[in-house]
């Protein structure tokens, strides 16, 4: 049986996990890049090469458990997609003392995710960091495309942004732009845009998190890259303080497409997840509030 990183199957079976790992490698309405049915599979390869000791936080956390699920794949349209992640999210989030990720696949993997997230924790915030603002109420025909990531979001609970630097101008109306971190503001502003966007979220937080929010030096593997993006030690430190200062319930990692013979981008993300893993278990919350 595949585990994540390797690890021994005392620390990857379901009933012993803490982290559950469920894959969606969908990738059916991205509009340039393709590839994001394969990252997932990139992902894990890179995981099996990565140490599992984290300097930083002094922690092993894939001791608390790391369980792959079956992934969900095999869907006729945009629309079977969205309906069977959002039942499988509404499923997984009946289980007790389970932290959820998710790893896309395209953004669009994210909608119904967090219409079961919201549905389910009161006042949530959504933080999406991420290159667009993916708002569209509807593109090429389906509201379920990746460019409409975070419509529903915006109008159901509490969406704070960061790293957009890159929109349409339909998309406008739906911006709060007292919740909304435009890139060049983040590179202005020195650490207030860190406080200020915390500050902007609930206690519950679910985080979206769009690979090309990364700036294409460190993460050229995403379909739509973007010049400007956040740098490595920019997102940890940003993503620690969320960690620390809010309950984060969830998380999903997506768009990441594989380059041939270029193992870095892979390695990064599953440094990322990792980290991710690694600062919930020493945040003050930790998983006692989890439900």
């Amino acid at each position: 049986m595949a585990t994540f990183a390797g690890i021994d199957e005392q620390f990857a079976s379901k009933e012993n996990s803490l982290f559950l790992l469920q894959s969606i490698p969908y990738d059916g309405t991205s509009t340039w890049g393709k590839g994001a049915d394969k990252g997932f599979d990139a992902f894990l390869e890179a995981a099996l090469n990565m140490e599992l000791y984290d300097i930083e936080t002094n922690t092993e956390v894939y001791k608390a458990g790391i369980h792959l699920l079956p992934e969900l794949r095999g869907f006729e349209n945009p629309e079977q997609m969205y309906q069977r992640v959002y039942a499988r999210t509404r499923e997984l989030l009946q289980l007790d003392n389970k932290f959820l990720t998710f790893f896309g696949g395209e953004h669009s993997i994210s909608i119904g995710i967090i219409k079961a997230y919201y549905e389910h924790f009161d006042n949530l915030t959504v933080l999406q960091i991420d290159a667009h603002a993916d708002l569209r109420p509807a593109y090429e025909g389906t509201p379920y495309n990746h460019a409409c990531a975070l419509y529903d979001a915006s109008q159901n609970c509490n969406l704070v942004q960061v790293g957009i630097r890159s929109m349409d101008a339909s998309e406008k109306p739906f911006i709060d732009n007292d919740k909304c971190f435009y890139m060049h503001d983040i590179e202005s502003s020195g650490v207030q845009w860190m406080t200020e966007s915390i500050d902007a979220m609930s206690e519950n937080v679910y985080i979206t998190l769009d690979l090309d929010a990364l700036d294409p030096s460190i993460m050229p593997a995403t379909g739509t890259p973007e010049p400007g993006g956040m740098t490595w030690y920019m997102i940890l430190d940003y993503l620690k303080n969320v960690f620390t200062e809010k309950n984060v319930v969830g998380f999903d990692i997506v768009e990441l497409s594989p380059i041939k013979n270029i193992h870095a981008p892979q390695f990064l993300v599953a440094k990322l997840y990792y980290k991710m893993l690694s600062y919930k278990a020493i945040s003050p919350y930790r998983l006692q509030k989890l439900r």
